[in-house]
């Protein structure tokens, strides 16, 4: 198996997590296929957005795979007056991540980390390994740890 630079990272903080390979789809890289694939819920699959808000510039937010992004929500606890999205053109040479193996962990660079709060109601959480068909599977407590992450209320119920 791929030993990915997200994994050794949690190594390093000697992080137990367990990683899981699925298949591929590029036509469905969609944090809710993963979490089929994966056999979990899709809320307790965490999906890795690269944002960039007005004052603090580019920072990582990872909210639940069924939910969307808040940019209010996200500038607020940021400190930022708007955030948005960045173009997809901009993820890889921002993290070093392809879209659908973008991960906080062994990111190009150290961004601010938000993560969706309800991440706490779970014994583990999965996020992307930083590799398409990897999923890295953790204690919240310890991404929170590995990645410095601020717990806010940032992701939201998907409209229409």
């Amino acid at each position: 198996m791929t030993r990915t630079n997200a994994a050794r990272l949690l190594d390093s903080a000697n992080i137990a997590y367990e990683i899981v390979e699925y298949e591929v789809d590029p036509e469905h890289l969609a944090a809710e296929s993963v979490a089929e694939k994966i056999g979990l819920p899709p809320e307790q699959v965490f999906k890795t957005l690269v944002a960039r808000g007005d004052r603090n510039g580019v920072c990582f937010a990872v909210i639940p795979g069924n939910s969307e992004l808040d940019l209010k929500a996200l500038a607020r606890v940021s400190g930022d007056r708007s955030t948005e999205v960045v173009p997809l053109k901009e993820v890889q040479p921002l993290t070093g991540y392809i879209r659908g193996g973008v991960t906080v962990l062994g990111a190009r660079k150290a961004y601010p980390v938000y993560l969706d709060e309800t991440a706490i109601l779970f014994d583990r959480i999965s996020v992307s390994a930083g590799q398409r068909g990897l999923q890295l599977l953790l204690a919240p407590e310890d991404f929170i740890r590995a990645t410095n992450a601020t717990m806010a209320e940032i992701g939201r119920e998907k409209s229409g």
